[in-house]
């Protein structure tokens, strides 16, 4: 990063030492100009520069005070383009030296129970005499397998058999197949808890998420049969931990997961089989739970409780209910269904911009907040009818920029959001301080603060809009009362 600053550095002076020869064919401009004056006019040339003399003192402090202003611009920009490199080349590195995330939008596909079951398929092939003699059948299979077809992955029996009859020769098959009758659930309970954390260094945000679920089914059959459930895996979740899966009270151990987690046995007629799981892991941007086909649902309750604000995608299920409290806290998303139809599912995301984007957006601001506390320092400095020296300006804002410049150099080691804010209130104490601090009573303290909060306003996550028309309204209603002696006399 401070290689990047010194190369970005080095290009805006190389801009400025461009601009020399320009400023310096103006100066020349006005000293032939005055020149001429004297030539013409001397009285009024010896004047002008009487004038010059007493007023190079003030020209000279704004001048001085406009320099500063250049200068804390120059830092501030060197400053963006620093924290804009290091981002950019963090992102691409092959190596790292902290942990990224290792899980992104996670899909939750909701498990599946069946009834296996056993049938029978016979299958009768009566071949005429003339016919087994021209292919050749005797008491070998050889000769019909291209007719007779593969019996099929889920045979469990297979007989088969010769039959001479009169008619000809008979073949007979016998297959006993395992087939699935899907089965509803009785009650199904889902709940996510996502809590998300800001890494340092300006990586990307994740969520920490603690996932639970319950589920209940019975053998619909008045006999004992076989049951199956089917958990898959969640996709997008990384590593998983604390996988746990709990079948009546009888925790299962992990084996070939290729097809989730699966468990088969034996229920009694009309008996119930409840299912515990629960994992933790990392995601990012969305959470969802997916039903897995159009199917009745008994009974579906999911919790999804988030300390961010959701958004919902587009034509999945509305939660039914939501909490929010009144003091911040996180959200309480509930979907609710009973005797229904659907193969909508329950879909989440969260508000999550480019960390680049997002300082981007908030380090060109910062310039803005200089030049806005260039203009609303002095017409506090004037409504207030308070002193106000050129170089006293320029100092306090070289303090504001040299603390917005903390703050971008503070998201290499600390969460984004932190580091800014503590920027922004080093450079308006600092501002603060060279203004006069405690000791002037009178000290612009709320333009300081209003302008070291307008880069803030694109940290809130699409309320920037509204915080600045807020921020601009406040400062309105400061200003304008302090203002009316600048109202021309009524006649």
């Amino acid at each position: 990063m401070v290689q990047t600053a010194l190369t970005v550095l080095l290009g805006a002076l190389r801009a400025l030492l461009d601009l020399a020869l320009p400023a310096a064919l103006v100066l020349a401009a006005l000293a032939l100009a005055l020149g001429g004056l004297a030539l013409i006019d001397r009285d009024r040339a010896r004047r002008a520069l009487h004038w010059l003399g007493t007023r190079a003192p003030q020209l000279g402090g704004w001048a001085l005070a406009a320099l500063l202003l250049a200068t804390s611009l120059l830092v501030l920009n060197v400053s963006r383009r620093a924290v804009d490199a290091r981002i950019a080349a963090q992102q691409s590195a092959r190596y790292a030296n902290a942990a990224d995330p290792d899980g992104g939008q996670t899909v939750q596909i909701a498990p599946s129970a069946a009834l296996l079951e056993s049938r029978t398929y016979t299958r009768s092939l009566l071949l005429p005499n003339d016919v087994a003699t021209r292919i050749r059948v005797t008491n070998s299979l050889d000769s019909l397998l291209p007719y007779l077809g593969n019996p099929g992955d889920t045979v469990q029996d297979l007989r088969e058999n010769f039959t001479r009859t009169p008619a000809g020769l008979r073949y007979t098959r016998e297959v006993v197949m395992q087939s699935e009758r899907p089965l509803e659930f009785d009650r199904s309970v889902v709940r996510a808890d996502l809590r998300f954390v800001e890494p340092a260094g300006g990586r990307g945000t994740y969520y920490t998420a603690a996932f639970q679920a319950s589920y209940r089914f019975r053998n619909p059959l008045g006999t004992p049969a076989t049951l199956r459930f089917a958990f898959p895996l969640p996709g997008g979740s990384g590593t998983l931990s604390g996988f746990t899966l709990t079948v009546n009270g009888q925790a299962l151990s992990a084996s070939d997961l290729l097809n989730g987690s699966v468990w088969e046995g034996q229920v009694p007629a009309g008996g119930s089989v409840d299912v515990q799981v629960a994992y933790a892991h990392q995601g990012s941007r969305a959470w969802s739970y997916q039903l897995s086909r159009r199917e009745a649902i008994r009974d579906l309750d999911v919790t999804v409780t988030a300390d961010r604000t959701a958004k919902f995608q587009r034509y999945s299920l509305f939660p039914t209910s939501q909490t929010r409290p009144a003091l911040g806290g996180p959200a309480t998303l509930r979907w609710q269904l009973k005797n229904a139809v659907t193969a909508q599912d329950v879909a989440v995301v969260f508000t999550q911009g480019s960390v680049r984007e997002t300082l981007t957006k908030v380090h060109l601001t910062q310039g803005l907040a200089v030049v806005l506390a260039a203009l609303l320092i002095p017409l506090w400095a004037v409504t207030r009818r308070t002193p106000l020296a050129p170089l006293t300006l320029g100092g306090a804002l070289l303090g504001l920029a040299l603390g917005f410049t903390l703050g971008g150099v503070l998201t290499a080691y600390l969460p984004l959001l932190l580091a800014e804010v503590l920027g922004s209130l080093l450079g308006a104490g600092l501002a603060w301080v060279i203004l006069g601090g405690p000791r002037q009573a009178r000290t612009p303290l709320l333009p300081l603060l209003a302008s070291a909060a307008l880069p803030l306003a694109f940290l809130t996550g699409g309320h920037a809009g509204l915080i600045l028309t807020v921020l601009a309204a406040t400062l309105l209603l400061l200003l304008l009362p302090r203002a009316r002696w600048l109202a021309p006399a009524s006649p």
